[in-house]
């Protein structure tokens, strides 16, 4: 059941990656910013879950606080800096969050000190479950997968059913339209933001017991929430919970069997030097193989 267990493996990185995508392509598809600090909004929500449980022997108090942390974060960001940047071109937003990403990492060091945290999964999610018989898997691998289908059922009812996602939807194509019927766009673009960063430290907040929490992790998972938003199609929440889940799932499965099966036909040091270097690559040749078919993305923004 090797096959069963990486999978669910790749399922639980999907939902990682749809946690950080979902927040960052709803940014990116209303405010047509390019936002390269949403890494950074995940190591606080990380290091912020990690303290605040350790405080307080919580683990679901360390979400909240998590959550809560890096919206406020969210927020004085949007107001202090993204809001001057709306109408600059994408390298002035480029160069502006890089160097957010690296004023944060030297205020997390401060802060948090430069040594990393380890959380353990808290003890009611320390078990293992029997998917199927003799197949023990993680109980808080499933629940991080729980997690994110609770986000992605979240998002689509906010979204198709409410006053809010009607106006995240018309700002997102038509904002003058919205400001001429009299509707905050600076505020709707604040929460949204809000928005984002929380998911995004959700996401750092359930890496916690799963990774070391350290400086700079943010900056290793942008890349790969790049990946899926490219792929899922920009604007589409939708879109970054399947792109999520095909990212997760090929880029496990091809780290836990390429190795194998080169071996059947090359030896056994070739085959580890040549599956590393295709395992490593093989997202990106999901990538390139979704634009090649659809260079929009798999799903139009807030469509199907």
């Amino acid at each position: 059941m090797l096959f069963l267990e990486q999978l669910l493996n790749g399922v639980q990185l999907g939902m990682m990656l749809f946690l950080m995508a979902a927040g960052l392509t709803l940014i990116f598809g209303i405010m047509h910013l390019i936002n390269l600090a949403h890494g950074s909004l995940y190591m606080v929500g990380a290091y912020v879950t990690a303290t605040v449980s350790l405080a307080s022997d919580s683990f679901a108090l360390g979400l909240v606080g998590g959550c809560l942390a890096t919206a406020a974060c969210g927020v004085l960001i949007e107001m202090l800096a993204m809001r001057h940047l709306y109408h600059r071109d994408h390298l002035d937003q480029v160069l502006a969050t890089f160097g957010i990403i690296l004023t944060a990492n030297e205020a997390t060091k401060m802060i948090f000190g430069p040594q990393a945290l380890f959380l353990n999964p808290p003890a009611w999610l320390s078990t293992t479950v029997n998917i199927l018989p003799e197949t023990p898997y993680p109980a808080y691998r499933l629940f991080v997968i729980v997690a994110g289908i609770v986000v992605a059922l979240f998002l689509r009812h906010l979204i198709t059913h409410t006053r809010i996602g009607m106006l995240i939807r018309a700002g997102a194509t038509h904002r003058e339209m919205v400001t001429a019927l009299g509707f905050n766009i600076s505020l709707l673009f604040t929460l949204v933001f809000a928005l984002g960063a929380a998911l995004a430290g959700l996401a750092g907040g359930l890496a916690g017991p799963l990774l070391a929490i350290e400086v700079g992790m943010g900056e290793q998972i942008l890349i790969l929430t790049f990946v899926v938003i490219i792929i899922g199609g920009i604007g589409s929440v939708k879109g970054a919970l399947v792109a999520g889940l095909l990212v997760g799932v090929v880029d496990t499965l091809s780290r836990a069997f390429l190795p194998t099966v080169l071996k059947t036909t090359l030896p056994a040091a070739s085959a580890d030097a040549l599956a590393g270097s295709v395992s490593s690559m093989a997202i990106y040749i999901l990538m390139a193989v979704v634009l090649v078919v659809r260079p929009q993305g798999l799903y139009n923004a807030y469509g199907t």
